[in-house]
């Protein structure tokens, strides 16, 4: 016999299991669907505008850099790896397809590094490094496990000349391969090649097939780095 007192609890509990067994039975019914398209998450941090998108636990992040070097437009992205398996990361997983359907690949560091030495000098490698820094460091919620600062140290150490130092300080702000294992997160800068007057990525689509995973950013003239 229950008494008073517990007959409710005892209801309630009855209540409760029916409650989450027809939950149960709608979600396996109802599967989700996959291909549903994600909003991402927009936000600020010292003055540069972001947005990320979380699928299946690979989160990817990108903000467009203020347009500082001739022929190029630059974004900064980060990738962190929340799955149980490792992912490689790679500047090819990365395009923007502007309105006009031209679609941008990234240009290799190689490339980038050797334009700007030849093009801008020594002195504009450095204010693309600092701008970067300022950006990256800025992120006070992310700390990348395999990025910038780690490629930057390798880099450093291995040159004495100013002018290797510029190149390498250079080379280490583009994203490249990277193996990320669980719980491991890289960042880096992205390159696409612009030889247009309008001298900003302009409106369009990023798209970064990555991880097993494709994300979809919308790119409207209104977002720019402030």
């Amino acid at each position: 016999m229950f008494t008073s007192c517990e007959w409710p609890v005892l209801t309630f509990a009855r209540c409760s299991l029916v409650v989450l067994s027809l939950a149960v039975m709608s979600a396996q019914q109802t599967p989700e669907k996959k291909d549903s398209p994600q909003t991402p998450m927009e936000f600020q941090s010292h003055g540069m505008d972001y947005e990320a998108l979380t699928k299946n636990g690979i989160t990817v992040m990108f903000a467009p850099l203020p347009p500082h070097i001739r022929d190029f437009n630059i974004i900064q992205v980060t990738v962190t790896n929340g799955a149980l398996v490792s992912w490689t990361v790679k500047p090819s997983d990365f395009s923007f397809t502007r309105q006009n359907g031209t679609v941008l690949q990234p240009v290799s560091a190689d490339e980038v590094v050797e334009s700007l030495l030849q093009k801008s000098g020594r002195n504009d490698v450095i204010k693309l490094q600092l701008l970067y820094e300022d950006s990256i460091y800025g992120l006070s919620n992310f700390r990348s496990t395999n990025g910038y600062e780690q490629r930057r140290e390798a880099a450093m150490a291995q040159f004495v000349n100013r002018g290797f130092k510029a190149a390498a300080a250079a080379s280490a702000i583009t994203l490249v391969p990277t193996k990320l294992k669980p719980g491991d997160s890289t960042d880096g800068a992205v390159f696409f090649e612009n030889k247009t007057k309008d001298k900003s990525l302009g409106p369009g689509r990023l798209v970064v097939n990555t991880c097993g995973e494709t994300f979809t950013f919308e790119v409207y003239p209104e977002i720019k780095s402030r």
